[in-house]
């Protein structure tokens, strides 16, 4: 690992502005020169592979007393961005009102990664694409802007077939992303300029001709917490992958229905381990909505969801099974037990 600056941040004013001294205007926030660290857990591993070379790391986790509390009751939840996986993950209101968020976060990593990690760093981490995260590889468009894409030609068994572009198609790995981009999820951030809120499907960017962009925020910028509107006690977060512990999706879904006498008042759905950035699939929440449900729809819903995904050479399989995933998470939803 290369040498590099530590600096403690105390306050949120002193975080941006010691983020956002060392960031050239221009830089991509994932390339700036000073990162941020909470939990760490996918920060020191690129470093220790040379992926990420930032020369000044500013610790952010003294702000945890104002940024990590879980406020729950009405008809909202606001989850500070410094809040721990499994924290949120074991709250006895969110297993009750959001069990989507809390299910995508207990089949996210492993126990001891989730005790570490925080929700902002979560939804930030970076693609597990094996050409990225090795630098032996020197065409990455993502890592190295205009080199090509080894993935394209290459072993892309684990990469995206939706969202894609002719420079890349890494797969966004993240679970709990899905299950905030299904339920319209607001990201609360703080810059130089104050507070803003985006909505969640506004964080990522698709890979286009500028793959190495690979968020909205801009250089000095934190995401202090998210908050989501309404509740939603009939949802579902399934994955499928290899195996069955500490694994990345194959394929999954987020899916929160709004069911009443076996009729769709609302439906939402999103899909992950299959594209380029966290996937609502609005097409398949359309299809869905004022029917009555039954196995046959969720089969139509679950093949609008593909209907635009394009195969590369071995991830062909990713459609097929992507389809299975969202209408057995439906089917799911539909006849799961709703406690009062």
């Amino acid at each position: 690992m290369r040498s590099f600056l530590y600096q403690r941040a105390t306050d949120p004013n002193m975080a941006v502005q010691l983020l956002s001294a060392a960031a050239a205007a221009d830089d991509p926030l994932t390339q700036a020169a000073a990162q941020p660290l909470a939990g760490g857990t996918t920060l020191i591993d690129l470093m220790k592979l040379d992926v990420m070379r930032p020369t000044a790391i500013v610790d952010i986790n003294p702000l945890a007393q104002g940024w990590s509390a879980i406020e729950t009751g009405g008809e909202s939840l606001r989850l500070g961005a410094l809040a721990k996986m499994s924290d949120v993950a074991a709250h006895s209101e969110i297993e009750r009102n959001y069990p989507v968020i809390a299910n995508s976060l207990k089949l996210a990593a492993s126990a001891q990664l989730r005790n570490m990690a925080t929700l902002g760093g979560n939804v930030m981490q970076r693609t597990r694409c094996s050409y990225f995260r090795d630098i032996s590889y020197e065409n990455c468009n993502k890592r190295n802007p205009g080199s090509g894409c080894a993935a394209m030609d290459g072993v892309n068994r684990m990469h995206a077939v939706l969202g894609t572009s002719d420079r890349c198609i890494a797969t966004y790995p993240g679970d709990l992303a899905q299950a905030l981009i299904a339920l319209d999820a607001a990201v609360e951030i703080t810059g130089k300029s104050g507070s803003r809120s985006i909505a969640f499907a506004e964080l990522h960017k698709p890979p286009g001709t500028t793959p190495e962009i690979e968020t909205t925020l801009q250089p000095g910028e934190l995401i202090s917490a998210f908050s989501i509107p309404g509740r939603w006690p009939r949802s579902v977060y399934l994955k499928a992958r290899d195996r069955q512990s500490y694994e990345f999706a194959l394929s999954s879904a987020a899916v929160a229905l709004d069911l009443q006498d076996g009729v769709i008042r609302d439906a939402r759905v999103a899909i992950g381990g299959v594209a380029t950035v966290p996937w609502r699939a609005r097409e398949t929440e359309a299809l869905l909505k004022s029917q009555k449900f039954d196995d046959g729809l969720a089969e139509r819903a679950a093949d609008a969801a593909f209907a635009d995904a394009k195969a590369r050479q071995h991830n062909g399989f990713k459609i097929a099974l992507g389809k299975r995933v969202v209408a057995r998470a439906l089917a799911q939803a539909a006849t799961m037990e709703i406690r009062s």
